[in-house]
């Protein structure tokens, strides 16, 4: 998760996703275009969820 780490919205047992206002200010702080955040944050958080669920749902495989 990296720098976004911090800024994630769960329930419980479940990771929902991130912080996008926090995702975007990042990507702004880090010059990465808003318009290019905007496209591509939505796809790689649908993907981190995803995965972050299913590690919590199998910890030990």
């Amino acid at each position: 998760m990296g720098r976004l780490g911090g800024q994630l919205r769960v329930l419980p047992g479940a990771v929902i996703g991130w912080d996008l206002t926090a995702a975007l200010a990042l990507g702004a702080a880090l010059g990465v275009p808003p318009t290019a955040a905007a496209e591509l944050l939505p796809v790689i958080e649908a993907v981190m969820v995803a995965k972050n669920n299913e590690q919590m749902e199998c910890p030990n495989g």
